[in-house]
């Protein structure tokens, strides 16, 4: 480990899995092709709800928001993993991880609520029909998408500048792909149990109840669905939520088993792992999960692919 004598690291060495060296290539091929596939089929979202006019209610604007919050997220982190991947020196400078500190824990914290959000706003649709418009009207999906960018932002402002503050003792090896909370309060000295605690309780609010309010949500919707009398609306309603169930799966599980999980049941490449997937395959298959199982999205796309060759 480089020993340095400032108050903190010009940079830091990542060592990612340098004790597999042979996963290097692969994950750079990986990396290579799931980066532009999340950036245009997220693209692609964010301009199909905003272009067709059938798609301009309060799911599709929270989902523009989803799509647009994962290109941050994805953006944050592969850039970085990707040249370090292919570099012989994996490093990150000190103002380098910073900012992917605060970007990144932005974004999770923020995607955490929007789920949250976009399952209530499926619970009003289907349980509230008679007053979903009454009920997600303009301003108040303006006002509550404000209030989950600005609890991102608090969270990230918060526990990043805490862990900032943390002394390093000269020590700039994090034995991780990029920057993250949990791993340099681990690579901190002295008392850090403050951190960590206070770390496990805003996790309790910011992934826990969130996600216990999703299940709620959709518990009622079940209750609900199974109520309607048609088939085809009891299709249309199990088709809509669960492909926001499984975005939620996909991201609720390596979240809490990274933030949650006690540190002495994470084994030493698990924190990697469950990094790649919530911060690269999630948002990258977003996109796809609510294009191919959503019929009013394939039909926007397919206009739009239309009206971009008859321009030609």
């Amino acid at each position: 480990m480089e020993l340095i004598n400032t108050s903190h690291p010009e940079e830091f060495i990542l060592l990612g899995f340098a004790d597999h060296p042979w996963l290097e290539l692969p994950l750079f091929v990986i990396l290579l092709i799931t980066y532009p596939m999340a950036m245009v089929g997220n693209l692609t979202i964010i301009l199909v709800s905003i272009l067709d006019p059938r798609l301009h209610s309060p799911m599709y604007f929270f989902l523009t928001n989803l799509s647009f919050l994962d290109m941050c997220y994805t953006t944050s982190v592969v850039p970085q993993m990707m040249f370090n991947l292919g570099s012989s020196r994996k490093t990150i400078s000190y103002t380098g991880c910073v900012i992917q500190l605060y970007s990144f824990h932005t974004m999770g914290g923020a995607e955490c609520l929007l789920l949250a959000l976009m399952s209530f706003d499926r619970y009003v649709a289907i349980c509230k029909p008679l007053h979903y418009t009454l009920i997600m009207n303009g301003r108040l999906c303006i006002l509550l998408a404000s209030i989950v960018w600005l609890t991102g932002i608090t969270y990230a402002v918060s526990e990043a500048t805490a862990t900032l503050q943390l002394p390093l003792c000269g020590l700039n090896t994090l034995d991780h792909i990029l920057c993250e909370i949990p791993v340099l309060i681990q690579n901190a000295c002295g008392e850090k149990s403050a951190n960590e605690l206070a770390l496990s309780v805003v996790c309790i609010f910011i992934v826990i109840v969130p996600l216990c309010l999703i299940l709620a949500s959709y518990a009622l919707i079940g209750h609900a669905v199974f109520k309607i009398k048609s088939s085809e609306g009891r299709k249309k309603a199990f088709g809509t939520c669960s492909s926001h169930l499984l975005v939620v799966f996909l991201f609720f599980g390596p979240v809490i088993s990274m933030y949650l999980q006690p540190s002495s049941s994470i084994s030493k490449d698990q924190p990697k792992f469950m990094a790649l997937f919530y911060g690269v395959v999630t948002p990258t298959l977003n996109p796809f999960i609510y294009t191919l199982r959503n019929k009013d999205v394939k039909g926007a796309l397919g206009s739009l692919v239309k009206r971009i060759f008859i321009a030609k």
